[in-house]
Protein backbone atom coordinates (compact mmCIF):
# COMPACT_ATOMS: atom_id res chain seq x y z
CA UNK A 1 0.00 0.00 0.00
CA UNK A 2 2.62 2.30 1.03
CA UNK A 3 4.94 1.37 -2.02
CA UNK A 4 1.47 2.56 -4.32
CA UNK A 5 1.24 5.80 -2.94
CA UNK A 6 5.06 6.64 -3.25
CA UNK A 7 4.57 5.76 -6.78
CA UNK A 8 1.44 7.87 -7.39
CA UNK A 9 2.85 10.82 -5.54
CA UNK A 10 6.42 10.33 -7.01
CA UNK A 11 4.24 10.43 -10.53
CA UNK A 12 2.41 13.30 -9.96
CA UNK A 13 5.54 15.19 -9.48
CA UNK A 14 6.61 13.81 -13.42
CA UNK A 15 3.38 15.45 -14.32
CA UNK A 16 3.38 18.41 -12.39
CA UNK A 17 7.05 19.41 -14.18
CA UNK A 18 5.58 18.27 -17.90
CA UNK A 19 2.83 20.56 -17.10
CA UNK A 20 4.73 23.39 -16.40
CA UNK A 21 6.76 22.78 -19.37
CA UNK A 22 4.28 22.49 -21.43
CA UNK A 23 3.54 26.51 -21.64
CA UNK A 24 0.29 28.01 -22.85
CA UNK A 25 -3.07 25.94 -22.63
CA UNK A 26 -5.48 25.29 -19.72
CA UNK A 27 -3.97 22.43 -18.38
CA UNK A 28 -5.75 19.51 -16.60
CA UNK A 29 -5.32 19.30 -12.66
CA UNK A 30 -2.56 17.29 -11.61
CA UNK A 31 -4.02 16.69 -8.41
CA UNK A 32 -6.27 14.54 -6.98
CA UNK A 33 -9.32 14.42 -4.03
CA UNK A 34 -6.76 14.08 -1.20
CA UNK A 35 -3.58 16.32 -2.64
CA UNK A 36 -2.79 19.54 -1.80
CA UNK A 37 -0.65 21.40 -4.62
CA UNK A 38 0.39 24.58 -2.96
CA UNK A 39 3.09 27.27 -5.21
CA UNK A 40 5.77 27.69 -3.00
CA UNK A 41 9.32 29.67 -3.09
CA UNK A 42 12.26 27.63 -3.65
CA UNK A 43 14.03 25.88 -0.85
CA UNK A 44 17.81 24.62 -0.36
CA UNK A 45 17.45 23.08 2.75
CA UNK A 46 14.90 22.45 5.60
CA UNK A 47 16.00 22.76 9.06
CA UNK A 48 14.25 24.87 11.86
CA UNK A 49 17.53 24.83 14.40
CA UNK A 50 18.92 26.90 11.74
CA UNK A 51 16.68 28.41 9.38
CA UNK A 52 13.75 30.66 10.90
CA UNK A 53 12.10 31.11 7.13
CA UNK A 54 9.89 28.43 5.68
CA UNK A 55 6.06 27.78 5.87
CA UNK A 56 6.79 23.91 5.31
CA UNK A 57 8.39 23.75 9.09
CA UNK A 58 5.41 23.57 9.86
CA UNK A 59 4.63 20.77 8.16
CA UNK A 60 6.99 18.79 8.89
CA UNK A 61 8.20 19.56 12.36
CA UNK A 62 6.48 19.94 15.55
CA UNK A 63 7.67 21.67 18.99
CA UNK A 64 7.73 21.57 22.80
CA UNK A 65 4.97 24.51 22.43
CA UNK A 66 2.77 25.43 19.22
CA UNK A 67 0.64 28.11 18.53
CA UNK A 68 -3.50 28.30 17.97
CA UNK A 69 -5.76 30.04 15.35
CA UNK A 70 -5.58 33.47 17.77
CA UNK A 71 -1.68 33.02 17.99
CA UNK A 72 -1.72 31.94 21.76
CA UNK A 73 0.86 29.57 22.74
CA UNK A 74 -0.56 26.67 23.53
CA UNK A 75 1.17 23.04 24.13
CA UNK A 76 2.29 21.20 21.36
CA UNK A 77 4.90 18.01 21.85
CA UNK A 78 4.78 19.36 25.52
CA UNK A 79 1.11 18.28 27.29
CA UNK A 80 2.80 20.86 30.12
CA UNK A 81 5.25 23.38 31.47
CA UNK A 82 5.86 25.29 34.54
CA UNK A 83 8.44 28.01 35.70
CA UNK A 84 9.96 28.42 38.65
CA UNK A 85 10.65 32.10 39.48
CA UNK A 86 13.34 31.03 42.07
CA UNK A 87 16.12 29.16 39.72
CA UNK A 88 15.12 30.82 36.31
CA UNK A 89 14.03 27.40 35.09
CA UNK A 90 10.87 26.09 32.26
CA UNK A 91 10.07 22.42 33.41
CA UNK A 92 8.42 20.12 30.21
CA UNK A 93 6.26 16.93 30.95
CA UNK A 94 6.29 15.63 26.81
CA UNK A 95 3.51 13.68 25.90
CA UNK A 96 3.76 9.79 25.68
CA UNK A 97 4.59 7.36 22.94
CA UNK A 98 5.56 10.59 20.92
CA UNK A 99 8.27 9.56 17.51
CA UNK A 100 9.58 11.15 14.75
CA UNK A 101 8.94 9.98 10.87
CA UNK A 102 11.21 7.48 10.74
CA UNK A 103 9.54 5.57 13.79
CA UNK A 104 11.88 6.15 16.40
CA UNK A 105 10.74 7.88 19.51
CA UNK A 106 11.08 11.22 20.42
CA UNK A 107 12.56 11.85 23.66
CA UNK A 108 14.08 15.25 26.24
CA UNK A 109 17.03 14.45 24.41
CA UNK A 110 15.85 15.39 21.41
CA UNK A 111 14.59 18.55 22.81
CA UNK A 112 17.81 18.93 23.88
CA UNK A 113 20.04 18.11 21.30
CA UNK A 114 18.14 20.78 19.15
CA UNK A 115 18.07 23.65 21.80
CA UNK A 116 22.11 23.28 21.92
CA UNK A 117 22.39 23.27 18.13
CA UNK A 118 20.53 25.87 17.64
CA UNK A 119 23.27 27.88 20.73
CA UNK A 120 26.07 25.96 19.38
CA UNK A 121 28.33 29.00 17.18
CA UNK A 122 29.61 26.63 15.05
CA UNK A 123 26.07 26.61 13.15
CA UNK A 124 25.21 30.32 12.67
CA UNK A 125 21.57 29.50 13.85
CA UNK A 126 19.40 32.62 12.66
CA UNK A 127 17.38 31.59 15.94
CA UNK A 128 20.53 31.79 18.12
CA UNK A 129 19.31 35.17 19.46
CA UNK A 130 16.40 33.45 20.79
CA UNK A 131 17.68 31.55 23.03
CA UNK A 132 20.91 32.88 23.97
CA UNK A 133 19.52 33.19 27.49
CA UNK A 134 19.37 29.31 28.16
CA UNK A 135 22.22 28.32 30.37
CA UNK A 136 21.34 24.19 30.45
CA UNK A 137 19.12 21.94 29.51
CA UNK A 138 18.71 19.03 31.84
CA UNK A 139 16.92 15.54 30.59
CA UNK A 140 15.39 14.25 33.63
CA UNK A 141 13.79 11.35 31.80
CA UNK A 142 12.26 10.68 28.72
CA UNK A 143 9.54 12.65 29.12
CA UNK A 144 10.65 15.25 31.42
CA UNK A 145 12.77 18.55 30.19
CA UNK A 146 14.17 21.11 32.37
CA UNK A 147 15.66 24.58 30.83
CA UNK A 148 17.81 26.57 32.96
CA UNK A 149 18.21 30.34 32.30
CA UNK A 150 20.95 32.94 32.91
CA UNK A 151 17.42 35.50 33.32
CA UNK A 152 14.14 35.77 32.87
CA UNK A 153 13.06 35.44 29.39
CA UNK A 154 9.09 35.40 28.87
CA UNK A 155 8.71 34.98 25.08
CA UNK A 156 10.67 31.49 25.85
CA UNK A 157 7.38 29.40 25.54
CA UNK A 158 6.65 31.42 22.13
CA UNK A 159 10.11 30.18 20.93
CA UNK A 160 10.04 26.77 22.07
CA UNK A 161 7.32 26.51 19.18
CA UNK A 162 10.41 25.65 17.21
CA UNK A 163 10.61 22.21 15.45
CA UNK A 164 12.40 19.55 17.32
CA UNK A 165 15.42 17.39 15.76
CA UNK A 166 16.02 13.95 16.18
CA UNK A 167 19.35 13.50 17.52
CA UNK A 168 19.55 9.99 16.43
CA UNK A 169 20.16 11.09 12.88
CA UNK A 170 22.31 14.06 13.66
CA UNK A 171 24.34 13.27 16.22
CA UNK A 172 28.23 13.87 15.29
CA UNK A 173 27.50 15.72 11.90
CA UNK A 174 28.05 19.04 10.45
CA UNK A 175 24.50 20.03 10.54
CA UNK A 176 25.61 23.15 8.36
CA UNK A 177 26.21 20.66 5.56
CA UNK A 178 24.54 17.75 6.58
CA UNK A 179 22.26 16.19 3.67
CA UNK A 180 19.34 15.72 6.50
CA UNK A 181 18.85 19.35 5.91
CA UNK A 182 17.75 18.08 2.06
CA UNK A 183 15.87 14.81 3.71
CA UNK A 184 14.67 16.39 6.89
CA UNK A 185 12.39 14.12 9.25
CA UNK A 186 10.65 15.52 11.96
CA UNK A 187 7.34 14.85 14.01
CA UNK A 188 5.03 17.50 12.28
CA UNK A 189 1.55 16.33 10.90
CA UNK A 190 3.35 15.31 7.22
CA UNK A 191 6.68 13.78 6.34
CA UNK A 192 8.83 14.00 3.66
CA UNK A 193 8.29 11.41 0.53
CA UNK A 194 10.69 12.72 -2.26
CA UNK A 195 12.13 16.44 -3.18
CA UNK A 196 13.02 17.25 -6.49
CA UNK A 197 14.94 20.28 -6.19
CA UNK A 198 13.67 23.51 -7.74
CA UNK A 199 10.49 21.78 -8.62
CA UNK A 200 9.02 19.69 -5.97
CA UNK A 201 8.77 18.79 -2.30
CA UNK A 202 6.48 16.09 -1.76
CA UNK A 203 4.79 15.01 1.63
CA UNK A 204 2.46 12.69 2.77
CA UNK A 205 0.47 12.47 6.41
CA UNK A 206 2.11 11.20 9.21
CA UNK A 207 -0.48 8.89 11.08
CA UNK A 208 1.09 9.11 14.60
CA UNK A 209 1.03 12.61 14.45
CA UNK A 210 0.06 14.06 18.31
CA UNK A 211 -2.86 15.86 16.99
CA UNK A 212 -4.13 12.53 15.49
CA UNK A 213 -3.74 11.89 11.39
CA UNK A 214 -4.51 14.80 9.16
CA UNK A 215 -7.57 14.60 6.97
CA UNK A 216 -5.38 14.87 3.31
CA UNK A 217 -3.32 12.23 2.28
CA UNK A 218 -0.76 14.57 0.94
CA UNK A 219 0.91 17.73 0.01
CA UNK A 220 2.66 19.15 -2.16
CA UNK A 221 4.76 22.12 -2.27
CA UNK A 222 5.31 22.79 -6.18
CA UNK A 223 8.33 25.25 -6.50
CA UNK A 224 6.83 28.41 -8.15
CA UNK A 225 9.21 31.61 -7.47
CA UNK A 226 7.21 34.01 -9.28
CA UNK A 227 4.55 35.42 -7.83
CA UNK A 228 2.77 36.11 -11.41
CA UNK A 229 3.00 32.27 -12.72
CA UNK A 230 1.40 31.28 -9.45
CA UNK A 231 -1.68 33.17 -10.67
CA UNK A 232 -1.78 31.54 -14.05
CA UNK A 233 -1.00 28.00 -12.44
CA UNK A 234 -3.91 28.43 -10.44
CA UNK A 235 -5.98 29.43 -13.34
CA UNK A 236 -4.88 26.52 -15.21
CA UNK A 237 -5.27 23.76 -12.13
CA UNK A 238 -1.68 23.30 -11.93
CA UNK A 239 -2.18 24.63 -8.15
CA UNK A 240 -4.58 24.28 -5.97
CA UNK A 241 -3.53 26.52 -3.37
CA UNK A 242 -0.76 29.88 -3.51
CA UNK A 243 -0.29 32.54 -1.58
CA UNK A 244 -1.36 35.67 -4.66
CA UNK A 245 -0.54 39.65 -5.19
CA UNK A 246 -3.02 42.24 -4.44
CA UNK A 247 -2.94 42.78 -8.58
CA UNK A 248 -3.87 38.92 -8.83
CA UNK A 249 -6.48 38.73 -6.58
CA UNK A 250 -8.92 40.61 -8.84
CA UNK A 251 -8.77 37.62 -10.91
CA UNK A 252 -10.18 35.53 -8.37
CA UNK A 253 -12.56 37.15 -6.36
CA UNK A 254 -15.43 35.92 -7.54
CA UNK A 255 -14.73 33.24 -9.60
CA UNK A 256 -16.95 30.45 -10.04
CA UNK A 257 -14.87 26.91 -7.97
CA UNK A 258 -11.89 29.59 -6.47
CA UNK A 259 -12.32 30.73 -2.62
CA UNK A 260 -9.89 34.02 -1.95
CA UNK A 261 -8.52 34.55 2.02
CA UNK A 262 -7.36 38.27 2.66
CA UNK A 263 -5.79 37.58 5.58
CA UNK A 264 -3.98 40.37 7.82
CA UNK A 265 -0.51 39.96 9.00
CA UNK A 266 1.99 41.56 11.36
CA UNK A 267 4.17 41.23 7.60
CA UNK A 268 5.85 44.65 7.36
CA UNK A 269 7.88 46.01 4.12
CA UNK A 270 10.77 48.81 4.61
CA UNK A 271 14.22 49.98 3.71
CA UNK A 272 16.65 48.46 5.26
CA UNK A 273 19.50 50.60 5.44
CA UNK A 274 23.35 49.01 5.27
CA UNK A 275 25.53 50.82 7.72
CA UNK A 276 28.30 48.49 6.52
CA UNK A 277 27.91 51.02 3.48
CA UNK A 278 29.98 54.13 3.12
CA UNK A 279 27.40 56.41 2.56
CA UNK A 280 24.86 55.26 5.84
CA UNK A 281 28.25 54.54 7.38
CA UNK A 282 28.91 57.47 7.63
CA UNK A 283 26.20 59.56 7.46
CA UNK A 284 23.99 58.55 10.15
CA UNK A 285 21.52 61.15 9.23
CA UNK A 286 20.11 59.80 6.70
CA UNK A 287 17.38 57.36 7.33
CA UNK A 288 15.88 59.54 9.50
CA UNK A 289 15.50 62.23 6.57
CA UNK A 290 15.08 59.70 3.60
CA UNK A 291 11.69 58.35 5.03
CA UNK A 292 10.43 61.72 4.93
CA UNK A 293 10.55 60.98 1.28
CA UNK A 294 8.28 57.97 0.97
CA UNK A 295 4.44 58.27 -0.53
CA UNK A 296 3.46 55.14 1.26
CA UNK A 297 -0.20 55.79 0.82
CA UNK A 298 0.46 55.87 -2.65
CA UNK A 299 2.39 52.46 -2.37
CA UNK A 300 -0.55 50.96 -0.73
CA UNK A 301 -2.85 52.08 -3.19
CA UNK A 302 -1.05 51.30 -6.05
CA UNK A 303 0.99 48.18 -5.12
CA UNK A 304 -1.04 46.53 -2.70
CA UNK A 305 -4.47 48.03 -3.65
CA UNK A 306 -5.68 48.89 -0.88
CA UNK A 307 -4.60 45.39 0.88
CA UNK A 308 -2.18 47.07 3.74
CA UNK A 309 -1.46 49.99 5.99
CA UNK A 310 1.27 52.64 6.37
CA UNK A 311 4.16 51.48 8.35
CA UNK A 312 6.22 53.09 11.48
CA UNK A 313 7.11 50.42 13.74
CA UNK A 314 8.16 46.76 13.91
CA UNK A 315 5.32 46.66 16.82
CA UNK A 316 2.55 48.11 14.76
CA UNK A 317 0.72 44.65 14.65
CA UNK A 318 0.40 44.09 18.09
CA UNK A 319 -0.83 45.25 21.76
CA UNK A 320 2.56 46.78 22.02
CA UNK A 321 2.39 49.18 19.31
CA UNK A 322 3.23 52.69 20.31
CA UNK A 323 0.94 55.51 18.51
CA UNK A 324 3.12 58.29 19.98
CA UNK A 325 6.22 58.33 17.77
CA UNK A 326 7.71 60.21 15.01
CA UNK A 327 5.28 58.84 11.63
CA UNK A 328 7.79 60.20 9.23
CA UNK A 329 4.60 61.68 7.33
CA UNK A 330 5.12 61.83 3.59
CA UNK A 331 6.81 65.23 3.18
CA UNK A 332 9.59 65.74 0.50
CA UNK A 333 10.33 69.52 1.46
CA UNK A 334 11.02 68.54 4.82
CA UNK A 335 13.66 66.29 3.57
CA UNK A 336 15.14 68.41 1.72
CA UNK A 337 15.07 71.02 4.36
CA UNK A 338 16.98 68.56 6.40
CA UNK A 339 19.41 67.41 4.43
CA UNK A 340 20.19 70.82 3.75
CA UNK A 341 20.32 72.05 6.87
CA UNK A 342 22.88 69.26 7.43
CA UNK A 343 24.87 70.42 4.45
CA UNK A 344 23.80 68.69 1.40
CA UNK A 345 23.85 70.61 -1.71
CA UNK A 346 22.46 69.80 -5.00
CA UNK A 347 25.32 69.52 -7.67
CA UNK A 348 24.58 70.74 -11.54
CA UNK A 349 22.96 67.29 -11.97
CA UNK A 350 20.89 67.75 -9.10
CA UNK A 351 21.71 65.32 -7.17
CA UNK A 352 22.55 66.06 -3.02
CA UNK A 353 26.12 65.86 -2.48
CA UNK A 354 27.73 66.55 0.86
CA UNK A 355 31.55 66.86 -0.05
CA UNK A 356 33.03 63.95 -1.53
CA UNK A 357 29.97 61.70 -1.37
CA UNK A 358 26.94 61.97 -3.60
CA UNK A 359 23.46 60.60 -2.13
CA UNK A 360 23.44 58.09 -4.75
CA UNK A 361 23.10 54.29 -3.49
CA UNK A 362 21.17 51.22 -4.69
CA UNK A 363 18.28 49.17 -2.80
CA UNK A 364 17.94 45.54 -3.88
CA UNK A 365 14.79 43.29 -4.20
CA UNK A 366 14.81 39.81 -3.62
CA UNK A 367 13.82 37.53 -6.77
CA UNK A 368 10.35 36.85 -7.79
CA UNK A 369 8.78 38.87 -5.24
CA UNK A 370 7.03 41.48 -7.94
CA UNK A 371 5.31 43.57 -4.93
CA UNK A 372 8.74 44.31 -3.23
CA UNK A 373 10.20 45.05 -6.45
CA UNK A 374 7.34 47.38 -7.03
CA UNK A 375 7.44 48.97 -3.92
CA UNK A 376 10.63 49.69 -4.24
CA UNK A 377 11.05 51.11 -7.65
CA UNK A 378 8.30 54.17 -6.40
CA UNK A 379 10.59 54.56 -3.60
CA UNK A 380 13.54 54.93 -5.88
CA UNK A 381 10.84 57.25 -7.84
CA UNK A 382 10.12 59.32 -4.53
CA UNK A 383 13.82 59.60 -3.60
CA UNK A 384 14.87 60.07 -7.24
CA UNK A 385 12.39 63.38 -7.11
CA UNK A 386 13.95 64.66 -4.07
CA UNK A 387 17.35 64.95 -5.79
CA UNK A 388 19.13 61.54 -4.87
CA UNK A 389 19.90 59.15 -7.49
CA UNK A 390 18.47 55.69 -6.56
CA UNK A 391 18.37 52.59 -8.90
CA UNK A 392 16.77 49.58 -7.86
CA UNK A 393 18.54 45.95 -8.72
CA UNK A 394 17.30 42.48 -8.33
CA UNK A 395 20.59 40.65 -8.10
CA UNK A 396 20.87 36.47 -7.76
CA UNK A 397 22.46 36.52 -4.33
CA UNK A 398 21.83 38.82 -1.33
CA UNK A 399 25.17 40.25 -0.18
CA UNK A 400 23.94 41.62 3.09
CA UNK A 401 27.46 43.03 3.82
CA UNK A 402 28.19 45.18 0.57
CA UNK A 403 25.22 46.58 -0.89
CA UNK A 404 24.03 49.84 -0.08
CA UNK A 405 19.94 48.78 0.78
CA UNK A 406 17.86 45.95 0.63
CA UNK A 407 13.48 45.91 0.77
CA UNK A 408 13.14 43.92 3.75
CA UNK A 409 9.88 42.25 5.16
CA UNK A 410 9.77 40.83 8.52
CA UNK A 411 7.32 40.48 11.57
CA UNK A 412 5.63 38.83 14.36
CA UNK A 413 2.29 38.24 15.60
CA UNK A 414 3.51 36.47 18.76
CA UNK A 415 5.99 37.58 21.61
CA UNK A 416 7.14 41.77 20.98
CA UNK A 417 10.25 40.37 21.83
CA UNK A 418 9.96 38.33 18.72
CA UNK A 419 11.62 39.73 15.50
CA UNK A 420 12.61 42.90 17.77
CA UNK A 421 16.10 41.66 20.12
CA UNK A 422 17.40 39.45 16.87
CA UNK A 423 16.53 42.34 13.80
CA UNK A 424 17.54 45.10 16.04
CA UNK A 425 19.83 43.89 18.73
CA UNK A 426 23.67 44.80 17.98
CA UNK A 427 25.27 41.62 16.80
CA UNK A 428 22.07 39.49 16.66
CA UNK A 429 20.79 36.43 14.67
CA UNK A 430 18.40 38.73 11.84
CA UNK A 431 20.35 41.79 12.16
CA UNK A 432 21.47 41.82 8.61
CA UNK A 433 22.74 45.70 8.44
CA UNK A 434 24.96 46.38 11.25
CA UNK A 435 22.48 48.13 12.93
CA UNK A 436 23.35 49.19 16.96
CA UNK A 437 22.18 51.70 19.48
CA UNK A 438 23.28 50.62 22.70
CA UNK A 439 19.98 52.50 23.88
CA UNK A 440 17.90 50.07 22.15
CA UNK A 441 19.88 46.89 23.25
CA UNK A 442 19.30 47.64 26.52
CA UNK A 443 15.70 48.43 26.43
CA UNK A 444 15.04 45.05 24.38
CA UNK A 445 16.72 43.44 26.96
CA UNK A 446 15.02 45.24 29.73
CA UNK A 447 11.55 43.86 28.13
CA UNK A 448 12.33 40.11 27.73
CA UNK A 449 12.93 39.65 31.35
CA UNK A 450 10.07 41.46 32.45
CA UNK A 451 6.36 39.44 33.09
CA UNK A 452 4.38 42.38 34.43
CA UNK A 453 2.21 43.62 30.99
CA UNK A 454 2.69 47.18 32.37
CA UNK A 455 5.98 47.55 32.17
CA UNK A 456 7.09 45.57 29.31
CA UNK A 457 4.64 48.19 27.64
CA UNK A 458 6.62 50.84 28.64
CA UNK A 459 9.94 49.43 27.99
CA UNK A 460 8.83 48.69 24.28
CA UNK A 461 7.05 52.30 23.86
CA UNK A 462 10.53 53.27 24.86
CA UNK A 463 12.32 51.13 22.34
CA UNK A 464 9.73 52.17 19.27
CA UNK A 465 10.60 56.02 20.33
CA UNK A 466 14.40 55.73 20.17
CA UNK A 467 14.33 53.40 16.98
CA UNK A 468 12.02 56.12 15.64
CA UNK A 469 14.93 59.05 16.66
CA UNK A 470 17.66 56.38 14.77
CA UNK A 471 15.73 54.27 11.98
CA UNK A 472 17.17 51.23 11.20
CA UNK A 473 14.54 50.81 8.03
CA UNK A 474 12.14 53.52 6.76
CA UNK A 475 9.06 51.41 7.16
CA UNK A 476 7.07 51.32 4.51
CA UNK A 477 3.46 49.14 4.89
CA UNK A 478 1.95 46.50 6.59
CA UNK A 479 0.93 43.81 4.00
CA UNK A 480 -2.12 41.33 3.88
CA UNK A 481 -1.48 38.05 2.78
CA UNK A 482 -4.18 37.17 -0.23
CA UNK A 483 -4.36 33.47 -0.72
CA UNK A 484 -6.46 31.73 -3.36
CA UNK A 485 -7.39 28.33 -3.97
CA UNK A 486 -9.81 25.68 -4.64
CA UNK A 487 -13.10 26.31 -2.95
CA UNK A 488 -13.02 22.71 -1.91
CA UNK A 489 -10.27 23.15 0.28
CA UNK A 490 -11.95 23.42 4.18
CA UNK A 491 -10.29 24.48 7.51
CA UNK A 492 -8.64 27.57 7.08
CA UNK A 493 -9.03 30.13 9.38
CA UNK A 494 -9.53 33.18 8.41
CA UNK A 495 -9.15 35.63 11.40
CA UNK A 496 -5.60 34.16 12.42
CA UNK A 497 -2.98 36.93 11.99
CA UNK A 498 -0.35 35.83 10.19
CA UNK A 499 3.54 36.03 10.52
CA UNK A 500 6.32 37.39 7.93
CA UNK A 501 5.71 36.09 4.54
CA UNK A 502 2.10 35.36 5.38
CA UNK A 503 3.45 31.98 7.04
CA UNK A 504 0.97 30.90 9.58
CA UNK A 505 -2.04 29.78 7.67
CA UNK A 506 -0.86 26.04 8.03
CA UNK A 507 -1.30 26.40 11.69
CA UNK A 508 -3.98 23.26 11.80
CA UNK A 509 -3.07 21.45 8.22
CA UNK A 510 -4.07 18.59 10.10
CA UNK A 511 -7.78 19.68 9.76
CA UNK A 512 -7.63 20.97 6.73
CA UNK A 513 -9.90 18.77 4.41
CA UNK A 514 -10.66 18.89 0.45
CA UNK A 515 -14.22 17.79 -0.22
CA UNK A 516 -15.76 16.27 -3.60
Amino acid sequence: MKNKKLLAMVLMIIMITTVSLTGCGKAKPVYDSDTLVYGSSDYTAINPALYEHGEINLLLFAGLTAHDGENNVVPGLAESWYFDESTNTYSFTLREGLTFHDGEPLTAEDVKFTIEAIKDPANGSENASNFEDVKEVKVIDDTHVDIVLTAPNVAMPDYLTIGILPKHILKGQDMTTSDFNQNPVGAGPYKLVSWDMGQAISMEKFDNYYQGSPNIDAVIFKIVEDTDARALQLESEELNFAQITPKAEKKFAGKEGFGVYSMATSDYRGIMYNFNSKLFKEHRELPAILSYAIDREAIIDSVLLGHGKAAYSPLQAGSYNNENIEKYEYDPAKAQALLEAEGWKKNADGIYKKGTQTLSFTINCAQGDQVRIDMANICAQNLNDMGADVKVEVPAEVDWAGQDAYLIGWGSPFDPDDHTYKVFGTDKGANYNSYSNSEVDRLLMEARQIEDAGTRSDLYDRFQEELAADPAYTFIAYIDAIYAGTSNIKGITEDTVLGHHGVGIFWNIHEWAITE
